[in-house]
């Protein structure tokens, strides 16, 4: 891949990581939740579902995926699902007392984790098809098309790992100004109400529209 062409991904990469979406959202509840180190599973298993994205977009299923209506609802009603029961669950989790120190905080449990980010961001069928209508245009087709889509990649998970790095230490931050159970309730009911915003995006989205 021409330094040119990777530099121009490269900047693609730090736009799309830097939208918000279902990934941030729940990189800054995990944060908020755990705390940095313990909540950044999460962005692991976001990771190994954008890896997974990115495969399936080179092995040429990501084509197969967008002609099929029955493949593409399939997907995206489990993710609307799965955002709809992190909604809930984000809901009624219960407030921790936060002066009594860390131990008293819940213990996430890092398989738990990044099985959760996996599955937020496999269940996006919209974001494979995205990635099927951009990974092509810095593809050189006359050039190794594995190695390309290798180098693509480990710079997009490189950046997200980046990206949501600074979801996740921002929300942990703000966690330790959380004294109040009453405080607590208010922001795990704001992020319940972001998990449900993003369900009810990707409910509307139409596989003509993409």
């Amino acid at each position: 891949m021409a330094l040119e062409t990777w530099l121009a991904f490269f900047v693609a990469c730090w736009v799309i990581s830097l939208s918000p979406g279902a990934g941030a959202v729940a990189s800054m509840s995990a944060g908020m939740q755990y705390g940095f180190w313990r909540g950044y599973w999460n962005a692991l298993g976001l990771q190994l579902g954008l890896a997974l994205q990115i495969a399936i977009v080179a092995a040429g299923v990501g084509a197969i995926l967008a002609a099929s209506a029955l493949a593409f609802s399939l997907i995206k009603w489990f993710g609307v699902a799965y955002l709809v029961f992190l909604a809930y669950k984000q809901w009624v989790a219960l407030p921790s007392d936060l002066d009594a120190g860390a131990a008293e905080r819940p213990i996430g449990r890092p398989l738990t984790l990044v099985l959760r980010g996996f599955l937020v961001n496999f269940s996006n069928p919209k974001a494979i098809v995205f990635m099927l209508a951009v990974l092509p245009q810095f593809i050189n087709p006359h050039a190794p098309l594995v190695a390309q889509y290798l180098v693509m990649g480990v710079t997009m998970i490189i950046v997200d790992l980046i990206v949501m790095a600074g979801y996740t230490g921002l929300a942990s931050r703000v966690l330790r100004l959380l004294r109040t159970p009453r405080q607590q309730r208010l922001m795990n009911r704001s992020f319940a109400a972001l998990f449900a915003a993003a369900a009810g995006l990707l409910a509307t989205v139409k596989r003509a529209a993409v």
